[in-house]
């Protein structure tokens, strides 16, 4: 049997928060799952050992329409789809271009969410439909494996010791308007330094080199290492290292979160019951009189009303 799952959607935390119901379909039918996916997910990199799914086929579509499957391109994708023959498909969105690629590409069996489905919750919408075809509750609890000899060579290169608590630190976000104030960062990490020496490992890229220095060059800065240089790959064996995650709502939040570690993610401009609840392993801080519910996209003075204090007092609780 051959199955492939596609999921639009751009994002690293997207990819994650999607491979828990794609590991469920695979264990259902005893096969791994073929993936269409946008490259940015970084899927080859993330799911490079991960026994369930199979082969990864990068879907290009982009904003300003110039995709090589955005237009005509559309049959481009029919073409290379048909080619894997594939008996099932499920469709993680409700968009109709979506189930016409499945069925031009001679997919017999599709299953997708209610075409035309508004206000989608993200996991709801995906587990609802997961659960509902193969007829049995699925967890939402993502999990990557990395290999262990990568794990072991990378915490002899970066000698990360117990004698620290090692935390991976995002100041950074997908947009500048889900992203905490770095001063308030370094005055947390400041704060749990002086109940237990830790070390940083800051998740940002080279765009995010404003944030690095501004770190780099602080109090907590000789306890830092960067991730600037890294791929996406590279860090996986480093996080699973660490003890924990404090950062805003990023890929590497989900990262984390899949590799085991007890994160902290700030929210205040993301829909915290989309992307904050899937996993034990997340504790949300959200601002000051708002509930998880209300905690969605352009909070006014979002950012504003979570204090040092308070990100502080559930960072604490990574350190035992």
């Amino acid at each position: 049997m051959k199955i492939i799952c596609i999921q639009q959607r751009p994002g690293i935390g997207d990819l994650i928060l999607f491979s828990g119901f794609m590991r469920s379909i695979a264990s259902k039918y005893n096969c791994p799952v073929s993936i269409l996916i946008k490259k940015n997910t970084k899927a080859d990199q993330i799911l490079k050992n991960n026994k369930d799914f199979d082969q990864i086929i990068y879907l290009d579509r982009s904003a300003d329409k110039t995709g090589s499957h955005d237009g005509l391109g559309f049959f481009r994708l029919v073409s290379e789809i048909r080619k894997h023959k594939f008996d099932k498909a499920f469709i993680f969105n409700s968009s109709l271009r979506y189930r016409l690629l499945a069925i031009l590409s001679g997919i017999k069996e599709i299953h997708q969410y209610t075409l035309g489905l508004k206000k989608d919750n993200v996991i709801n919408s995906a587990k609802k439909l997961t659960e509902k075809v193969l007829g049995e509750q699925v967890s939402t609890e993502p999990i990557i494996n990395v290999d262990q000899d990568l794990v072991d060579t990378a915490k002899t290169k970066y000698n990360i010791s117990k004698e620290y608590k090692n935390i991976v630190l995002a100041p950074t976000a997908s947009g500048e308007d889900k992203v905490w104030f770095t001063d308030r960062f370094i005055a947390t990490c400041e704060k749990l330094n002086k109940v237990k020496p830790c070390k940083f490992y800051i998740a940002a890229g080279k765009n995010d080199k404003h944030l690095i220095d501004k770190i780099m060059n602080s109090s907590i800065g000789k306890n830092c290492i960067s991730f600037e240089n890294l791929t996406i790959g590279e860090t996986l064996p480093i996080i699973k290292n660490c003890d924990g995650f404090l950062g805003n709502d990023t890929g590497f939040l989900h990262l984390s979160c899949s590799l085991g570690l007890k994160c902290v993610a700030i929210f205040f401009s993301s829909p915290v019951l989309s992307y904050g609840t899937y996993s034990k392993n997340i504790t949300c801080v959200i601002p000051e009189g708002e509930t998880l519910e209300s905690t969605v996209h352009d909070l006014p003075m979002g950012r504003e009303r979570i204090s040092v204090e308070t990100v502080y007092n559930e960072a604490i609780k990574l350190l035992d």
